[in-house]
């Protein structure tokens, strides 16, 4: 899905719990997350700390929406 929408012309970021899959469906900006069952978050955290978690990879999908690429690019 993400090279189709991307062919279109819109810019994709893939976050992904499993960047080795990202890189085989050929996805150009991947964003690795936390686990697979919470991507985007650890319910074992603080509220507080779970909020600058979440924060900090949103900043870093924008901030590689913002990049341009050549090939595939894992945003650490």
């Amino acid at each position: 899905m993400v090279k189709e929408i991307e062919r279109a012309g819109i810019i994709v970021v893939h976050m992904c719990t499993v960047v080795p899959i990202s890189l085989t469906v050929g996805a150009n900006r991947i964003v690795p997350t936390i686990a697979i069952p919470y991507p985007l978050g650890n319910p074992e955290l603080e509220p507080k700390e779970e909020k600058a978690l979440r924060r900090k990879l949103v900043e870093n999908a924008l901030e590689a929406l913002k990049t341009e690429v050549e090939g595939q690019k894992v945003f650490e």
